[in-house]
């Protein structure tokens, strides 16, 4: 899976969480560019990207996150590890 089909898939599930279908990410993306982007959203968008691409985070791995495309490589990285390559 690529950068971009995982950007995607995470569009569609930054879409639901936040219930705006006019959310395009961008790598380099932040919390404060997407107004309902608090601590409980944060949480929703970290359970839902676990149940999509079926990975589980670490805590200090979410706190790491800084922009979008942080979190395109920690789920690609997660999805590397899940297959053993």
């Amino acid at each position: 899976m690529t950068d971009q089909d995982i950007q995607d898939q995470l569009t569609l599930i930054f879409r639901d969480v936040f219930d705006d279908p006019s959310i395009t990410l961008k790598p380099e993306m932040v919390a404060a560019d997407i107004g309902d982007w608090d601590s409980f959203n944060h949480i929703n968008l970290i359970v839902a990207a676990e149940a999509h691409f079926g990975v589980k985070f670490k805590t200090a791995e979410t706190e790491e996150l800084r922009n979008v495309g942080d979190f395109v490589a920690l789920v690609r990285k997660k999805l590397k590890n899940e297959k053993g390559t």
